[in-house]
C-alpha cells in the first residue's frame, strides 16, 4: 500500500516530468499547420494531467482528515525503528504475495512520450477530427449554418461566398424579426465556432474570454449602445409608463371621453390602472381618480402585473439573443484569418472546372501517398549508402565508385573506409594525422598509402638513417688546397702538414 508521503513524492515527480515534457513539446519545430495543432493537443493533455496532480497535492497538503500528520508523527516519534520494520514487513509480504508483479518506473512512460513526439504513428498524427472541407483546421465549414440562415424568413437569399463575408453582421438584421428560430440559428453558429476554435487552439481559454465579453456587453446593454440593439429612451418611457394627464381642467367624464381611446389609455397606464374597456368606461375610471390619493382607490381598478411580467420576459429574451451575438462577434474576431482563407479557397474552387478539380484531388491523393512513403523506412537489404534524398543510391553507382571495396587502416585504429576515393582522402584528415602523431612520426608525403604501424616505423627509421648520412661532417666534407693546387680533405691536409710534406 502506498503511503501518503510516497503519494506526495510521486505527485511532485510527475508534475516536474510533465512540465519538462510540455517544454520539449513547445520547443519542437512545427513545419505545417497540422503539426502545430497536433502539438497543441498533446500539450493540452499534459496540462490537464498536470492540473490533476496539482489538485491531488493540494488535498494532501490540506490534510483535512489528519492522516498525513499522523504518518509524519509515526516516522519522527520515539518508535521510529519499529515503524520502519513494520513498513518493511508490509513490503515483503506484498512482494511475496505478488512475486511476478512488474512495476514500470514513471521515467519509462515519459520516454515513450518522447518517442511518440519524435516519431509519431498514424494514430498520433490525428488526435482531433476535421472534415474534408475544413482542411485540418485551415478553413471553416459553415455550409450547415448557411442553410439555416437561408431558412430564416426575413433574410435575403445570398450565395455562400457572400455569407462568409457577412456572417458576423448580425446587427444589420432587424431586431423586431429576431424570434425563436433566429435564436436557434445563432446558437448553432456559436456552437460550431466554439468547437472549431477549441479544435485548432486547444490551449486558448474561451471561458475567460467570454467573461470579458459578457462584462463589456452588460455595460453596453445597460447604456443602450450595443450594436443592433440601441434603445430609444423617450419612446420606451412613454410606451412603458404612459403620459400623465391633469384632471383639474375636466369637470365630467364626458369631457375626458373627447380625448379619445389612446390618450385615456396612456393616462391610465401612467397611474398603473386598468386601461381596457370602452371609451366611456376608461373615462369613468380615470375621472374617479380626480382629487383622491392612490391609497383610497379601489384595488380592483389597478392593473395586474401580468403585462409588466410579459414585458420583462420579452426584454430578457432580447438580452439573451444580444448576449449570444456578442459571443459570436468575438469568435469571428478570433477566427478572422481562417474565415479569409475559407473565402479565398471557395472562390478559387468555384472558378475551376470539373477536370481541374478531379486533377487536384488526384494530386492530393498522390501527395499523401508520397508523404507516407517518405515517412516509411526505406528498403535497403544490401546496406547501401543513403543519398541526398534519404534513399539508398543505385547499386550500379555503388559499384562504379568502388564502394563495395573496404580499406582498413591500422594507424587509424583499424577504421574501414569505403571506396578508393575515401581511402586516399583520409591520409590528410584528422584521424590519420592523430594516429601518426601518437607514433611520433610526422605525417609527410613519404608515408602516403602506408597503413601499417610496422611499415610506418621502419620507413621512419630508414629516413632517419638517410638523413644522418646526408648530414654535414667537417672532417670529411671540408676541403683544403695545397701550394701545388691539389685539393684534399681536411684530415689529409692536417696529416701531410704534420709530416712536413707540404
Amino acid at each position: 500500500m502506498e503511503t501518503l508521503l510516497e503519494q506526495q513524492r510521486r505527485y511532485h515527480e510527475e508534475r516536474e516530468r510533465l512540465e519538462d515534457a510540455m517544454a520539449q513539446e513547445k520547443l519542437l519545430k512545427k513545419a505545417a499547420v497540422r503539426d502545430k495543432i497536433n502539438s497543441d493537443h498533446r500539450v493540452q493533455q499534459l496540462l490537464a494531467r498536470h492540473e490533476e496532480c496539482t489538485d491531488g497535492l493540494l488535498d494532501l497538503y490540506e490534510d483535512k482528515d489528519g492522516l498525513r500528520k499522523k504518518e509524519i508523527a509515526a516516522l519522527s516519534g520515539p518508535n521510529e525503528l519499529g515503524e520502519f520494520y513494520t513498513r518493511l514487513r508490509h513490503i515483503r509480504d506484498w512482494h511475496r504475495k505478488y512475486p511476478n508483479e512488474i512495476q514500470e518506473p514513471m521515467q519509462y512512460e515519459f520516454i515513450k512520450l518522447a518517442q511518440v513526439r519524435e516519431n509519431p504513428t498514424d494514430e498520433d498524427l490525428a488526435p482531433v477530427f476535421f472534415t474534408d472541407e475544413e482542411g485540418y483546421g485551415r478553413f471553416l465549414d459553415l455550409h450547415e449554418c448557411f442553410q439555416k440562415f437561408l431558412n430564416l424568413k426575413f433574410t435575403e437569399k445570398v450565395d455562400y461566398v457572400t455569407y462568409l463575408t457577412t456572417a458576423d453582421r448580425l446587427h444589420e438584421l432587424p431586431k423586431d424579426k429576431k424570434n425563436a428560430e433566429y435564436r436557434r440559428y445563432i446558437e448553432h453558429l456559436m456552437d460550431y465556432l466554439m468547437d472549431f476554435c477549441q479544435r485548432i487552439q486547444p490551449l486558448k481559454d474561451l471561458t475567460a474570454d467570454f467573461d470579458l465579453v459578457e462584462a463589456e456587453f452588460e455595460e453596453k446593454w445597460e447604456s443602450g449602445t450595443f450594436q443592433g440593439w440601441k434603445k430609444d429612451a423617450e419612446s420606451a418611457m412613454v410606451r412603458q409608463s404612459g403620459a400623465h394627464l391633469d384632471l383639474s381642467a375636466f369637470s365630467s367624464h364626458e369631457e375626458l371621453a373627447s380625448l379619445g381611446l389612446d390618450r385615456l389609455k396612456s393616462a391610465l397606464q401612467a397611474l398603473g390602472l386598468k386601461c381596457g374597456g370602452t371609451l366611456e368606461q376608461r373615462a369613468q375610471r380615470l375621472f374617479a381618480t380626480k382629487g383622491k390619493p392612490m391609497e383610497e382607490l379601489d384595488h380592483t381598478m389597478f392593473a395586474s402585473k401580468s403585462a409588466g411580467a410579459a414585458s420583462s420576459t420579452g426584454s430578457r429574451r432580447q438580452r439573451d439573443i444580444a448576449a449570444l451575438e456578442a459571443r459570436i462577434y468575438h469568435l469571428f474576431d478570433v477566427l478572422d484569418e481562417q474565415r479569409k482563407d475559407t473565402r479565398e479557397n471557395v472562390e478559387r474552387r468555384q472558378a475551376r472546372t470539373a477536370e481541374e478539380l478531379e486533377e487536384e484531388e488526384h494530386d492530393e491523393v498522390e501527395n499523401d501517398d508520397d508523404s507516407d512513403d517518405d515517412d516509411a523506412v526505406p528498403y535497403n537489404p544490401k546496406n547501401l549508402p543513403v543519398g541526398w534524398d534519404g534513399k539508398p543510391i543505385p547499386y550500379w553507382l555503388y559499384k562504379l565508385h568502388g564502394l563495395n571495396i573496404s580499406y582498413s587502416c591500422e594507424i587509424c585504429g583499424n577504421f574501414k573506409y569505403r571506396g578508393p576515393k575515401s581511402f586516399q582522402r583520409h591520409f590528410s584528415e584528422w584521424r590519420h594525422a592523430h594516429g601518426m602523431r601518437c607514433l611520433n612520426i610526422p605525417n609527410t608525403a613519404h608515408f602516403a598509402n602506408v597503413t601499417s604501424i610496422k611499415d610506418a616505423t621502419s620507413l621512419w627509421d630508414q629516413l632517419k638513417e638517410s638523413k644522418e648520412k646526408e648530414k654535414w661532417r667537417p672532417d670529411v666534407d671540408e676541403e683544403f688546397e695545397d701550394s701545388a693546387g691539389n685539393v684534399v680533405t681536411k684530415k689529409t691536409f692536417e696529416d701531410l702538414q704534420r709530416q712536413g710534406l707540404l
